[in-house]
């Protein structure tokens, strides 16, 4: 969702998760340069993860048994923790994911009513 002026945009409270989850469910499993990269590249440069933001989400949901990482061997040759969506994971995007476009769609509705 680009902005107007092309700036960069920050990741609102609770939507980090949902958007690692749904890169997973495209492109399988991935280590987390992958997802920063693919994530930077699909939203036109606007939204960029270090890893202090990252990771963090990274844990938190394979702790919540929605990924599982495993190493192995990038392209370039390097150790990396591959992460793939599990099957709790893919029930947790589904119900994010309309929970989302409900909440969405709210926001929208209000601003476009001047509420």
């Amino acid at each position: 969702m680009p902005s107007e002026g092309g700036e960069r945009i920050a990741v609102l409270q609770g939507t980090l998760d949902l958007i690692v989850l749904r890169t997973l469910e495209s492109m399988g499993p991935q280590h987390a340069y992958a997802i920063a990269t693919r994530l930077q590249q699909v939203s036109e440069d606007l939204l960029h993860l270090n890893q202090g933001t990252l990771y963090p989400a990274l844990v938190r949901l394979e702790q919540q048994s929605r990924i599982k990482g495993t190493w192995g061997k990038t392209e370039s040759n390097r150790e990396a923790k591959f992460y793939a969506i599990t099957k709790t994971g893919v029930k947790a995007l589904a119900e994010e994911t309309v929970r989302w476009r409900r909440m969405s769609g709210l926001v929208e509705k209000l601003l476009s009513e001047g509420a």
